[in-house]
């Protein structure tokens, strides 16, 4: 495979695997026990870029390519799944909106920081009532003198727990339906901007998912992000980007799962020979290997598209919902491959497992993603 990668991509992937075999992998286990963000971590990767992997140089950031940016997230997420969603989520729906509709005031105010990993950014979207059905939202921002005054209640919001610097779609035109929706920034720190607690998860344990709650947050027009009624334009764009990147989520964890299973039914012994050598086995791992070879292949296809300014947002929604279904699919052989070892948490697959299911869900679940490549197969 990486014969379809530049030498600078090659050596991205030195790179990032060197970082997170040293700096995550030992931790990694600990993270999700403890539910704990690793901030000393984060530091480190921010002096390394890689909370601006797609920012310009000139504002601070790495620089790179769609397809290194795959092979990054590709590669934490193997190491650590709640890791790679954050970094996902800051690169993908949080800085790229600001790079891609911000003013130049705004960029020069808020990219630095972001790409330097000093503040983290957030997508807020989902709410009780709104989650697949965007037009949903019940948030609202009504004009007052200079300032937004912004009510809103967001759940599961990713990185929630740590954000600086959120993006908020909320109405600022009630009677306007889907053209009354936008994108405003709110940071931490102003009055009536409330972190909630975190959610107690299933998976992607590091990740510090909450709720914010947004009561009578004064905050400057300045910070509408485009134009009023811009804000499903915003989010869509910004989903297909980030649907490249949980689909690199979801290989990366796919990878971990499936190379823990072949070492142990090299390892494992019944029936006086390694488990490896069983057919039943060697079909598990047959059909492991091939769809996460087919998954790699899609993502990177979603991001040579989208590195040449050709459309992708059809196969960045074939590429999340195949490297997701995937992923949840070779978790599972990999715990039946481990046997009863496998549903034991001092089993990594056990945490891979939990990890990868979630994959299936956000950013669009996978009944959205159908719908989305349908739509643009019946209308192309």
């Amino acid at each position: 495979m990486d014969a379809l990668l530049s030498e600078k991509n090659r050596a991205v992937r030195r790179s990032i695997k060197s970082f997170c075999e040293k700096e995550i992998l030992p931790v990694a286990k600990d993270l999700d026990q403890e539910a704990r963000f690793p901030w000393d971590i984060a530091e480190k990767m921010g002096k390394l870029g890689y909370f601006g992997i797609q920012v310009p140089k000139e504002l601070g950031g790495a620089g790179l390519d769609t397809l290194s940016y795959v092979i990054i997230i590709e590669e934490i997420s193997k190491a650590c799944g709640g890791l790679g969603l954050c970094v996902t989520v800051h690169n993908s729906v949080s800085v790229y909106p600001i790079l891609a509709f911000g003013n130049e005031v705004q960029k020069n105010k808020w990219i630095p920081p972001l790409a330097r990993g000093e503040r983290i950014g957030a997508f807020c979207l989902t709410e009780p009532n709104a989650g697949s059905d965007a037009s949903g939202i019940e948030a609202t921002a009504i004009k007052d003198g200079d300032f937004y005054i912004l009510n809103a209640n967001k759940v599961f919001v990713t990185n929630g727990g740590i954000a600086d610097t959120c993006l908020i779609f909320a109405r600022t035109n009630p009677e306007a339906g889907r053209k009354g929706i936008s994108v405003i920034v709110a940071e931490r720190g102003t009055p009536g901007f409330i972190v909630g607690d975190l959610e107690d998860l299933s998976g992607m344990r590091a990740n510090p998912v909450s709720s914010i709650r947004l009561s009578d947050c004064r905050v400057p027009i300045t910070n509408l992000l485009g134009k009023e009624g811009m804000g499903l334009t915003i989010g869509l764009t910004a989903l297909d980007t980030g649907r490249i990147g949980i689909a690199a989520q979801a290989l990366g964890i796919s990878v971990a799962a499936f190379e823990e299973a072949v070492k142990y039914a090299k390892e494992r012994r019944q029936f006086n020979v390694p488990i490896a050598k069983h057919q039943a086995i060697q079909m598990m791992i047959a059909d492991m290997a091939t769809e996460i070879e087919a998954s790699r292949l899609l993502i990177y296809q979603a991001a040579r598209l989208r590195d040449a300014g050709k459309p992708f947002s059809k196969e960045a929604a074939i590429a999340k919902l195949f490297a997701s279904e995937t992923s949840s699919k070779v978790c599972d052989m990999a715990i039946q491959i481990h046997g009863g070892y496998g549903y034991s948490k001092s089993y990594a697959v056990e945490r891979y497992y939990r990890d990868a299911r979630v994959t299936r869900i956000y950013e669009g679940t996978a009944e959205i993603h159908r719908m989305v490549i349908a739509r643009s197969v019946l209308e192309g």
